[in-house]
């Protein structure tokens, strides 16, 4: 008997270790939910909420493949192992099959796992889904994994011309075993992660679902990707971060539709080659997570910013937070994340920015907040955006290039479509003072705080802190 465990790969299609497994003899699969782990990592309620209710869609699914899915409780890690191995005595397992996860606490579960089952004779087969290449795989000449992004990228692009990576044939349905009802426990567990109704339709499961929305964004907007993208009004964006993160869709998947009807490495819009470029930045920060532990342990990418010395500003972040800065661009992308557990992408850099430029707060007080938010809070996508804009990242934009949201917004948001949005009380301004109230009309009778920094002063002081940081580190090296 072979055990398939699920972690973040809550699908039937094109899923690696659950390929293998099935190949390998009758399967049983298996699904640890471990909340104190969750709240460990910042994982947001409506994002917990979500795997569960994939969860329910896989055992329905399971269950049409007559592959018994057993739901087990493991407060957090530690326990994990102990768990498994009983459950491979119950069923005399001979091989547990997953597929693998990058970050330092899944690598150490993974290894003490792999260290018991050992002691039972019991084997272990571990699989590459995640990425498009193996992790460790991609190297330069002189052997290092690349920290700068369009080095990695032309690496991918050298070894997509020579082949694409391959989906794995449909799963056959096995003979019928015995089931254990798991809806009912996993609809008991639901009951601590209620979300807003308007969430739940938002946010629907189910891998027909996914594919059916990554072919509506590949047929209407791929094309235009490039021309639409950073306009947070328009509806630009694949919007598939949440599907792939908990793995209801792969990665495979969506390289299979960009490429179609193709089935070679054949770009024909600059729209398909910018989605692939963003497809292709999510797995460098994947490889980044492997390959720098450091990264899943709120240390910077570049160990000498860990001298900056941030701001201890509890007022300002809260400010930050709750969409009440007094800059309209912040405050919208701040105001629909809470709303929506989602924000534009290009609002995510505008927003990230802000906190750590202009308020100088430490970038780690935004990368929690985020994870604490969003549907699709991923540990290394978000990890590698807010170092990016933090500068203390791989290929980080450069200290003295600082975002000034009022122009971010005019140029991106031009009539202030979003900002009306989602600042009611900024509706009736017009389309030029509606970026920067205060700033035309100094005694304007609005319900909408005044700005609660300085944009030119508060950037100078951040490259000024850099430039500092940057003379002290050569001075000592």
């Amino acid at each position: 008997m072979q055990l398939m465990w699920f972690r973040q790969d809550l699908r039937i299609e094109d899923n690696a270790a659950l390929w293998h497994a099935t190949q390998a003899g009758p399967c049983v699969a298996l699904i640890i939910l471990s909340p104190q782990q969750w709240q460990l990592h910042d994982d947001a309620t409506v994002k917990i909420n979500f795997y569960l209710r994939q969860v329910q869609y896989l055992a329905q699914q399971l269950q049409q493949l007559n592959i018994p899915l057993h739901v087990a409780h493991c407060a957090n890690w530690q326990t994990v192992a102990e768990c498994i191995v009983k459950l491979c005595q119950h069923y005399d397992i001979h091989a547990v099959h997953s597929n693998m996860e990058f970050g330092y606490n899944e690598q150490k579960r993974d290894l003490a796992v792999r260290q018991q089952l050992s002691k039972q004779h019991i084997a272990w087969q571990y699989y590459q889904d995640r990425t498009l290449f193996p992790v460790g795989s991609i190297r330069n000449q002189s052997g290092q994994a690349y920290q700068v992004f369009s080095a990695f990228k032309k690496y991918c692009y050298a070894q997509f011309s020579l082949s694409l990576p391959q989906c794995y044939p449909a799963i056959r349905p096995q003979q019928h075993t015995k089931f254990p009802n798991v809806l009912q426990a996993l609809e008991d567990v639901l009951q601590d992660y209620v979300v807003d109704e308007t969430l739940l339709t938002r946010w629907p499961v189910g891998e027909h679902f996914a594919q059916h929305c990554l072919d509506q964004f590949i047929d209407t907007a791929l094309d235009r990707y490039d021309q639409t993208r950073d306009f947070p009004a328009q509806t630009g964006t694949s919007q598939l971060a949440a599907y792939l993160n908990i793995g209801i869709l792969s990665i495979r998947q969506c390289l299979k539709r960009i490429f179609n009807p193709y089935g070679q490495f054949y770009l024909n819009s600059t729209g398909q080659q910018t989605w692939l470029d963003e497809l292709l930045w999510r797995e460098f920060y994947q490889h980044i997570l492997f390959d720098y532990p450091q990264v899943s342990k709120h240390q910077p990418f570049k160990a000498a910013t860990r001298a900056l010395q941030w701001r201890d500003a509890p007022d300002d972040l809260h400010a930050w937070q709750n969409g009440q800065t007094g800059v309209p661009i912040v405050d919208a992308g701040m105001r629909q994340l809470k709303a929506t557990a989602w924000m534009h992408n290009r609002v995510r850099m505008i927003c990230a920015m802000f906190l750590c430029k202009n308020l100088w707060i430490d970038w780690r007080h935004g990368e929690r907040y985020f994870m604490q938010h969003l549907m699709d809070g991923d540990l290394a996508a978000n990890n590698g955006g807010w170092q990016w804009c933090a500068s203390t990242g791989t290929d980080a934009v450069p200290y003295f290039r600082v975002f000034n949201p009022i122009s971010q917004s005019q140029r991106f948001d031009a009539t202030g479509a979003y900002l009306r949005q989602w600042l009611p009380e900024l509706a009736h301004l017009d389309d030029k003072s509606i970026h920067d109230p205060y700033a035309y009309q100094a005694d304007l009778p609005l319900d909408y705080p005044r700005p609660i920094v300085d944009l030119k002063q508060s950037r100078q002081a951040a490259i000024a802190a850099f430039q500092q940081l940057s003379s002290t580190h050569h001075s000592h090296s």
